[in-house]
Order: C-alpha cells, then structure tokens, then sequence
C-alpha cells in the first residue's frame, strides 16, 4: 500500500526508523477459524472415545483405531474443542502435506481459534513465523508434517499423529527420527495426552498396546449411513492386458462411470516407466549416484532417480552399444494416464502424485476438480490413500499389489496390507456403495484372506 502512494519510501522510513520516531514490528496474520457448520451426530463409539480422552488428565497414551470413514477426524475436533476451551494448545501431525489443506478447511469451519501451518511447501519466512506464532501461544492448533513435532507449545493441551502408521513420519536421510515416537516421548515429558489414529496401526503400536502401554479406542463401523466396500480380487494369470489394466478392470470402469461415477486407480509408481532397457544389449539405466534404476518421466524427456532426486536428460541411442532400440519397461502413474486418455477420451483423467503437485497450490486445485467433478478417473500413488474423503469415488482398482508378497524388505507384507485398506477406503464413503478391485497373480496367497473380509487385526496378528 505505502508502495503505490508513494514510491521511495523506504530511505525516509529508514532514516525515521533510526530517529526513533518508528518502531518496526513483524506479524503475521493466522487464519482465524471460526465455528459455521454444526457437529455431525456422533455414534456410540465415537462418543466413547471422546469421552475417554477427557475424563483423564495427564499423560495417557491413545491408539484410535478405526476402520476408513470411521469419523476419526470428528473425534479429533472434538477433542480438540475442548482443549481450546481450556485455553490450551492441540499439535496435530499428518503424513503429507497434500492432507494439510483438506484438514485446515475442516478445522476452520469448526474450531474457534487461530490455526498455524508447518510444513516443507513453505518458504523460509513463512516457516519462520509459523514457529514464531506457536512459541508466542499465538496459534491455538498447529498442524503439520513430521518436522512439527519439535514445534514449541507454550499451553501444550495434546498432540494428535493421523494415520499414525505412515512411514512419511519417518525422516530417513541427514538427522533421522521417528516423528511419531518422538511425539510420544514429547506428550510423556509434557504430561499431556497423546493419539495415535489410523485404521492399519502399525505392529509395533499394536504390540504397545497388547502390553499395555497404550489404550485401545475402537471405531469398528462408518460414521453415517456409509457401508465398506466389498473387496475382490482380480486373477490375472494369462490374462489380457492394455497398459496394465486388465480387461475385466476396464469393463468394472466403463460400468461406474456410466452411473456418473468416479473411479480411481492406485499405482505406487510414479513416472512413466521404472525402466529403461536397450533391446541390443541389455544395458539398464542405473543411477550414477547410488545405482538405483532411474525412472523415465517422458512429459519433461527426463530420466530420474527416485531415490536420491539424480536427473538426465534422456538418451536418444544406447550409451553402451549406440543402438536406438531403447525399451520403455513396466508401467508407472504417468504411462498409465496416457493410456486411459486413449482408452475413455470422453472422461477427464487426474493424475496425482509428487510430480503432478510440485507446486504451491497444486494439490488444492486438484483436490478441487475432483469434489467438484462427476465421470472422473483419478490415477495415482499412495497420496491419493491417505485421508481423502472423495463422495463421488465408487470403484477403486489397485494395478498392482504383489510387489509387498515378496519383497526383499520384511516389512513389505505389512505395507502392503495397509495401503489395500487405506486405497479400498477411498470408495463408497457416502451413501453409493463402493467396490474394490485388486489386480494379482497370487489370487490364492493366504494374506488376501483377512484383508478381503475387512480383518486388519487378523492380518496383522498373522
């Protein structure tokens, strides 16, 4: 404003600054929530857990386990609500930045505070006040990504870590943490409660909870008239298949989006190909770096690895033997979106994953076109599976899900377990029912069993 009245008024502010005659101060204004839409109806469950958490004081440690559309959020809130009343401070951590939108827009029509955001799509000077309002006690709830948990809280009240499970809260390179253990060890020393939610906890959180360390609170059905899905699986030995997509998917597709449906695809591949292969002499494209295979990403002709962020441009002939017979190997996110764009050109296609919301503001507007759209098939990594609340969404199909049978790593079964029931919970949230789909090869492993029937305390206990 002082620009357009005047356009050097710097030097004269400055030279008033030093006189004494004006002091300069800093502020940023926290998005002020205010209440404009009543709580839903609780069940009885829902009801039972919030009324756990506030009978007790001090510390106590909670496992929210609920199964997807359980209305975990609303207990959150209301939980919250109640902190606020107090005049403490609620620090919620979510796994990936793309929730943060959809959770702030929750809590501002809700809560009767001021709200602060951290995580790392903000610049510096954003990041720098955001910490600065939570260590005033200007911020009443401070939501955020792992780097949140050393917020500094002033009136601490309680922290709460959604889809506690997630391995995003783990920081694996430079200082590594475990954002949800440190959180308990936070909520301990500060005498505070602590939640952990999901609807897949992990083992270890489980295995705390049988001993006793922490407190189970059950959410066993969907919040309002919602059902589960039914989940099945799709053999596709022998099999014919158009870019991955076998045939009877893309009928399932066809069917839902005719009812003016959406469906989505899960993919936890990004790119468009996870291999690049000369046909002359089998040379791969490996990272020069740490010899991972880099990924092809043909909408920027890049090659780039996904484990350390390495980038080349991609070769037009072999290095090795010259040939220009270079193969693109396997399907990721992108190779797919190309092919459903052939395959249903009357359909908008959305893909989304950390290439399509790179930047600021991305994510909401895609988030956006999907709640505001119809006849939608959404494709995407395990970003689309963690929280989102799409009404619309009716049919969803994961392309691959043998990856976690016989992984090298010994965690592979369990991830995989999870990201089924998370995916699955995308569909049918609202009153259309939903169905899932799941593409393998080993339609007779006995750890499809339990996850087919909704068990996830029986899978994990196996």
């Amino acid at each position: 404003q002082l620009t357009q009245m005047h356009v050097g008024w710097r030097p004269v502010m400055k030279r008033l600054q030093e006189k004494g005659w004006v002091e300069a101060t800093e502020e940023n204004a926290l998005p002020l929530a205010q209440t404009t839409t009543s709580a839903p109806t609780l069940n009885k469950h829902q009801q039972q857990a919030i009324d756990r958490v506030n009978e007790q004081e001090g510390f106590h440690a909670y496992v929210l386990e609920g199964v997807t559309g359980s209305g975990k959020t609303e207990v959150y809130l209301q939980i919250i609500e109640k902190m606020l009343r107090q005049g403490k401070q609620a620090l919620v951590l979510v796994p990936e930045i793309g929730l943060t939108p959809q959770l702030l827009n929750r809590f501002l029509q809700r809560l009767n505070g001021r709200i602060a955001i951290m995580h790392s799509g903000l610049n510096d000077e954003e990041r720098l006040q955001a910490w600065l309002n939570t260590q005033a006690g200007h911020a009443d709830v401070i939501i955020g990504t792992r780097s949140a948990v050393f917020s500094p809280l002033l009136r601490p009240g309680i922290i709460i870590i959604d889809e506690e499970h997630d391995l995003s809260f783990k920081q694996q390179d430079g200082f590594r943490y475990s954002a949800r253990d440190l959180a308990v060890k936070r909520a301990r020393d500060l005498d505070i409660p602590i939640i952990l939610g999901s609807a897949t906890p992990s083992l270890e959180t489980l295995y705390n909870a049988t001993q006793g360390r922490y407190e189970t609170l059950l959410l066993p059905e969907r919040a309002g008239k919602a059902k589960p899905p039914a989940i099945h699986l799709l053999d596709v030995r022998s099999q014919k298949m158009e870019q991955g997509v076998s045939a009877q998917l893309l009928h399932k597709m066809k069917e839902h989006l005719e009812r003016d449906s959406q469906v989505l695809l899960f993919l936890n591949r990004r790119g468009f190909a996870p291999v690049l292969m000369c046909h002359e002499c089998g040379w791969h494209a490996l990272c020069p770096r740490c010899d991972a295979h880099m990924t092809l990403h043909q909408s920027s002709s890049h090659l780039r690895c996904h484990h350390c962020g390495t980038e080349q441009y991609l070769p037009t002939t072999c290095p090795k033997c010259n040939s220009e017979d270079l193969l693109q190997m396997g399907f990721g996110t992108e190779r797919i979106e190309h092919a459903l764009s052939e395959l249903f050109p009357q359909y908008q296609v959305i893909r989304i994953d950390r290439d399509s919301t790179r930047r600021k503001g991305a994510m909401q507007k895609l988030l956006n076109e999907i709640n505001n759209g119809k006849r939608q098939i959404l494709i995407g990594t395990q970003m689309l599976a963690k929280g989102h609340h799409f009404p619309n969404v009716t049919l969803v199909g994961m392309l691959n899900a043998d990856h976690g049978l016989y992984s090298s790593d010994f965690r592979a079964s369990e991830r995989m377990g999870q990201l089924i029931l998370q995916v699955a919970g995308r569909a049918g949230r609202e009153e259309k029912e939903g169905e899932v789909l799941i593409q393998t090869h080993h339609a007779d492993h006995p750890l499809f069993k339990p996850l087919l029937a909704h068990d996830y305390p029986g899978f994990a206990k196996t």
